[in-house]
């Protein structure tokens, strides 16, 4: 069994991803080639905003995000401290320190009620997690954030295609960021990710920092990187698109099954109302984590474990000053969490040993 079957999907989709390619191969414009303005036109469309900016990872789309608002050396943003480490890596890339806020226990999401706590004359933005698929409270965060005059960037490495109250993840904040890493909801066949806004300004100064800071060639009012989407990827993207909404139903029918059957046996992920959940990893928390991933792991199951220590556990961020206890939630979620298999191509058949192995493993 794959705890991620990218095999599976590709050998579905194999006569429109390898056309795809071979036209790139065909046209030989692999920076930046037609593609690229194909595949950022298409998602722009699909979330809803005025403008999509392709990049070479997620990473870079959340370090463009804070650069193009010109974050900087001593100012502070407010994030969460359970989650992958490119959410605070890229605020102390631009120079800035991270304020971490705890999650909530039920969605692993940022804890909105302890936001306003964390906000300093210093904080320049709130750039809150949509961790395992599923959004935090983006209308409560947005109205918290206008309070105090700061911008929200969502890290939207693993909810693309989740909706909260009808809006898509990516458009429902200032500045939004995903990720097409192979093992994501909409994954490429190598690093990639996109920018999302509304902001005509802002879209403009986040292309140009993304290719060198350059708004036209030998041009460079910014200080950038070079940040491109290849245009290989960006093929491999324009060939799975036209049936990602097919995989987000699945994803979601998988996952509500998973939840039917494991309730009570453990705790599974709650989808919060008004939220759709893609389940970039379908995870639940159990006490004895390690003791039963080892028992479905010589049952034949594979899981994982996303994340098993908090960033401010990191040795690059001891000099924060957090310690053992400041963030409880997330310290205690990083110890139970486990995520089980889940693709869009898992049968019933496969989740029904995943789930009998789970049981036998928690007796």
């Amino acid at each position: 069994m794959e705890f991620i079957d990218l095999g599976k999907q590709y050998k579905t989709y194999k006569a429109e991803i390898d056309e795809r390619i071979h036209r790139v191969l065909d046209h030989g414009r692999f920076i930046l080639g037609p593609e690229v303005g194909d595949l950022e036109t298409a998602l722009a469309s699909y979330v809803g905003v005025k403008h999509s900016i392709s990049v070479a990872s997620g990473t870079h789309a959340l370090e463009i995000a804070l650069r193009a608002l010109d974050i900087g050396p001593g100012d502070e943003v407010v994030t969460v401290p359970f989650t992958w480490i490119s959410s605070s890596e890229v605020i102390g890339l631009v120079g800035a320190r991270p304020m971490f806020v705890d999650i909530e226990p039920t969605t692993f999401n940022m804890d909105v009620t302890k936001v306003g706590a964390a906000i300093t004359g210093r904080t320049k933005a709130i750039l809150p997690v949509s961790l395992f698929g599923q959004m935090p409270d983006y209308s409560r965060i947005n109205a918290l954030a206008a309070e105090h005059g700061i911008p929200v960037i969502e890290d939207a490495a693993q909810s693309f295609g989740a909706t909260q109250r009808g809006r898509r993840s990516c458009g429902v904040t200032l500045i939004g960021g995903t990720s097409f890493f192979p093992a994501k909801p909409l994954g490429c066949y190598g690093d990639g990710g996109a920018l999302f806004t509304n902001d005509d300004a802002l879209a403009e100064k986040m292309r140009a920092i993304r290719t060198h800071g350059a708004l036209k060639r030998h041009n460079h009012p910014f200080l950038g990187m070079n940040g491109r989407f290849d245009t290989l990827q960006a093929a491999v993207l324009l060939a799975k698109l036209p049936h990602f909404d097919w995989e987000v139903e699945r994803r979601e029918k998988i996952g509500a099954r998973y939840s039917q059957l494991l309730r009570g046996t453990c705790a599974v992920p709650e989808v919060v109302k008004g939220n759709t959940h893609v389940y970039a990893q379908y995870t639940i928390r159990v006490a004895n984590r390690d003791a039963v991933a080892a028992k479905l792991k010589a049952a034949g199951i594979p899981t994982a474990v996303y994340y098993p220590a908090c960033l401010h556990e990191q040795p690059v961020f001891k000099p924060l000053g957090y310690q053992w206890g400041s963030l409880p939630e997330s310290e205690k979620a990083s110890r139970e969490v486990l995520s089980l298999p889940m693709h869009p191509f898992l049968s019933e058949a496969e989740q029904d040993a995943v789930v009998s192995a789970l049981v036998e493993a928690t007796r």
